[in-house]
């Protein structure tokens, strides 16, 4: 609540106490999270240590690092709660059997479309959603051969969906904090290019399952729907009202958009919630579930939230760091051709998620090198774009995110087989396209 606030011009005095509400959580989630997650407090403790030691600012650095962290955190427990309202949803639940229950010659295609529908709404829960309905779906075939094939498809339709997201998603990490660390970005001039290059995402995918479709020896089982297209109907309008509210607000608050859904979303979620209850009983219902929310749903997120907050605290007071070390090496990202800066920022997030670097660690920490805008004769948004694109490739290829480790644990293969072997082709001709289009974005139209 604080941090909304804060994006909304909230007193000073509630403001300051941001920093250190951050503190006392990140203090409290050490003691229970797995000693994975203790290691980025750790490390987090370590870069604030070495920043003391060699800055006379380094309080004040440390705090803009807090509020970054904050603000990862608000932002994604606000998306927790749209999760939360989904899963008792029967409409959600008949949507995802729809999908799921596609005859093999549409079903991809149709995972690529209703699985971006979950995912703007769900987002890393969309995989666990219609990952689950997937597996289901393939068990129901007898040939194990066709099971295999069955649900590598789908899982792969399901996390491809998701990844095509990323780039433009109001609702998406990478959005949210590359609109925070690049000055002059916002969404209404990001949305058309990066939706291109969810376009592209989604189209490569589509593609590749056409042209490398498995024969099998025999027929495989078919499961018609009794349902039509629409039974999406209740999700699209969903979404359809919680993007035109988020988007008439910031046209009137001049609040930025990021700040806007992490705001209105819970107050979605919670009317959702309410309209799931019996009549007469919908404001109890709503409590219970509320109450529920905060005691068992939230908190069984600590390690999430622990990683993110971290990761963005790391790198954003990292980054200082890293510029002196640079400039002491005499490296000057000034003197580094822009089309190579932007064609790097598509595949670097790839490479640094190999090495089990979050992206949001990774932008944090790249971003505040880079040169101004202006300096490297392109627009704010161009770079976005760059930074998107790299940020929703490494989704489909990284084994440490969580989009990999879903759909290898629902296939019962490992992060690693996911990433490389079933889209390591995928990963190559993205990028290559991604590229392209980042620099025929840069230069030719933005």
């Amino acid at each position: 609540m604080c941090v909304v606030l804060d994006e909304w011009g909230g007193p000073d005095a509630l403001n300051a106490l941001v920093p250190l509400l951050m503190v006392a959580v990140i203090a409290l989630l050490a003691l229970v999270v797995p000693n994975a997650r203790r290691m980025f407090v750790l490390v987090a403790v370590l870069i604030t240590v070495v920043q003391a030691a060699v800055h006379d600012d380094w309080v004040a650095q440390t705090v803009h690092g807090l509020f970054v962290a904050a603000f990862v955190t608000a932002f994604f427990s606000a998306l927790t709660t749209l999760r939360h309202a989904a899963q008792t949803s029967p409409a959600i639940a008949a949507c995802g059997r729809f999908l799921a229950n596609q005859p093999p010659g549409r079903r991809y295609a149709a995972l690529s479309v209703g699985g971006q529908l979950f995912s703007l709404l769900l987002n890393y829960g969309a995989i666990a959603l219609l990952g689950s309905l997937a597996a289901s779906s393939a068990r129901e075939e007898a040939d194990p051969e066709i099971r295999a094939i069955r649900m590598r498809r789908m899982l792969l339709a399901v996390q491809r969906a998701l990844v095509a997201t990323l780039p433009w998603s109001p609702l998406s990490f990478a959005v949210a904090i590359s609109t925070s660390l690049l000055p002059g970005t916002s969404l209404s001039a990001l949305v058309v290019p990066s939706f291109v290059s969810g376009l592209l995402l989604v189209g490569i995918g589509y593609a590749l399952d056409t042209l490398f479709k498995p024969r099998v020896r025999r027929a495989p089982q078919r499961v018609e729907s009794d349902q039509g297209w629409g039974a999406l109907r209740p999700l699209a309008l969903l979404l359809g009202a919680l993007f035109a509210l988020v988007a008439t607000l910031q046209m009137l608050s001049g609040v930025r958009t990021v700040g806007v859904v992490a705001s209105v979303v819970p107050f979605v979620s919670a009317g959702w919630v309410y309209a799931q209850g019996e009549p007469g009983r919908r404001l109890a219902y709503l409590r219970t579930r509320a109450l529920n929310y905060m005691r068992r749903d939230l908190l069984a997120y600590r390690g999430e939230i622990t990683l993110l907050s971290m990761a963005a605290y790391i790198g954003t007071v990292g980054s200082t760091l890293v510029a002196e070390w640079l400039a002491a090496a005499g490296l000057d990202l000034s003197q580094v051709p822009t089309a190579v800066i932007l064609v790097g920022l598509v595949w670097v997030f790839s490479f640094a998620g190999q090495i089990a670097m979050n992206p949001i660690l990774t932008a944090s920490m790249i971003l505040p090198l880079l040169p101004a805008a202006t300096a490297m004769g392109v627009s704010p948004t161009a770079i976005q774009v760059a930074v998107t694109a790299g940020w929703a490739l490494s989704g489909s290829n990284s084994p440490f995110t969580a989009t990999t480790l879903l759909t290898g644990s629902f296939a019962g293969k490992s992060a690693w087989h996911v990433g490389l072997r079933w889209n390591g082709l995928y990963t190559l001709l993205c990028g290559l396209a991604l590229s392209v289009w980042v620099l025929v974005y840069a230069y030719l139209i933005g």
